[in-house]
């Protein structure tokens, strides 16, 4: 026949005793967490205390309405242990008495997940790609500060938190290692064999230097100038997102090398990607 209520014992249980002797002051700790006062009998010099006017129970800390010293012969029995609901202790439940898919690993775990467990394998999926819109540069040695534009063409995107651009300076979102390609289109003037277009990197938000660079390679037409392109990248450790941040600068630049940009395609480009934490 059914009935509701706990399981009815099939064998002699013994129950619990927890010597507090040593114990002083107004209150005692418990090693298991008990409902109240009276799921346990409290003695003290071999007297049993009444629940309620001698202690009261909460969790696993008794509290006294006298004080006890450390002389004191203090002990308690559990009498209701058996059959109490507790919070396991730190350390208690082992893997085995997990149920598969028990928990949300997507919320409930911090850090870096491999993708076998649901997460992505890296911290945070960024992707994000600037150009120029115009002629840059012109005969200029010097930053790339103006005509930069999120390429924004239909089919284009960003994925992720982007980058800040201002004024050419290019801030990172997060911390983390990213990988920067810059892409350029370079008129090179016939007067000179190479143009440059150098990735620089600041660590302190102040003083800059050269990391990557990308040239026109030499073929030269001695009478016009002529279109080239070029291609340089590097990984930026970035550390702390106020003082990390890149540019881009051009040299050797004279007069008629510059920079080709469009605003409809990508021709000089600046790539940023975040490879993770």
């Amino acid at each position: 026949m059914a009935y509701i209520g706990n399981p009815v014992d099939t064998a002699f249980t013994s129950l619990l005793k927890q010597d507090l002797t040593g114990a002083s002051g107004q209150t005692l700790t418990l090693s298991h967490a008990v409902a109240n006062e009276n799921d346990i009998a409290l003695y003290i010099n071999n007297v049993r205390q009444e629940p309620i006017s001698a202690y009261t129970v909460s969790n696993v800390t008794v509290n006294l309405t006298g004080t006890v010293s450390g002389t004191d012969d203090i002990y308690v029995i559990y009498l209701a242990r058996a059959i109490q609901t507790t919070v396991p202790p730190d350390g208690s439940v082992s893997t085995a008495k997990i149920a598969n898919s028990a928990v949300d690993l997507t919320s409930k775990v911090t850090g870096v997940l491999p993708v076998a467990n649901g997460g992505t394998g890296i911290s945070t999926v960024m992707a994000d790609q600037f150009r120029i819109t115009n002629t840059t540069n012109n005969g200029v040695n010097g930053d790339v500060s103006s005509n930069i534009e999120r390429a924004d063409t239909t089919g284009q995107g960003t994925l992720g938190t982007g980058m800040t651009e201002s004024s050419g300076i290019f801030s990172f979102p997060s911390t983390g290692i990213y990988l920067v390609i810059f892409n350029v289109d370079f008129t090179v003037a016939s007067s000179e064999n190479n143009a440059f277009c150098n990735l620089q990197v600041t660590t302190n938000n102040s003083s800059y230097s050269t990391i990557a660079s990308a040239n026109s390679g030499s073929s030269v037409n001695s009478n016009n100038s002529h279109g080239a392109n070029g291609t340089g990248m590097s990984l930026v450790n970035v550390t702390d997102i106020s003082n990390v941040k890149v540019k881009f600068t051009t040299s050797s630049m004279d007069t008629g090398s510059s920079l080709i940009g469009d605003n409809n395609i990508n021709r000089t480009t600046f790539t940023f990607i975040k490879l993770g934490a």
